[in-house]
């Protein structure tokens, strides 16, 4: 009897181990769980956070092209400017017709800053609406001319 009752201690401190286990056992299961559920919304989150940047960084490299672009093509405008203005003696043709070299200097520069005007976003006015090439909207600066062609600012009917 007495080792029956020793058996039985034993059976019972070893169903409560069992017990204590089992429970300790869920509750690390269900803090693995959680934590399980936190890292997957963090992956997640992550991976809507790297295919977000790579469309930024897409963006921002076709923007940077676009940019080296137009530069080159300023460049190569200044270029053609410095060109024509080394064919030209300007202090000879100053002093052999001082008034038309005023009057091409004057329209020059008010060709120039309506240039300046155009690409700060000011209204196009109806001679420039209504061109039919780039000379004929602004000799200064007639590559804005395909910019609002593009655009579908300009009249697509000849003026009369």
């Amino acid at each position: 009897m007495r080792l029956a009752g020793i058996l039985l201690v034993v059976i019972m401190i070893m169903g409560g181990i069992g017990y204590w286990y089992y429970n300790d056992t869920q509750a690390r299961m269900a803090i693995l769980q959680e934590n399980n559920a936190k890292l997957n919304t963090a992956v997640e989150l992550n991976e809507q956070t790297i295919s977000s940047l790579e469309k930024d960084y897409a963006n921002a490299s076709s923007e940077l092209a676009s940019l080296n672009e137009a530069y080159t093509a300023i460049r190569r405008q200044n270029q053609q400017l410095a060109d024509k203005l080394q064919q030209i003696d300007l202090t000879a043709a100053a002093i052999a017709n001082a008034e038309g070299i005023e009057r091409a200097v004057n329209r020059g520069t008010l060709n120039a800053g309506r240039c300046f005007e155009l690409l700060s976003g000011a209204e196009l006015t109806e001679t420039e609406r209504t061109a039919q090439n780039g000379i004929a909207f602004n000799k200064e600066c007639p590559w804005l001319y395909d910019t609002y062609k593009s655009r579908g600012l300009l009249d697509p009917t000849p003026a009369d």
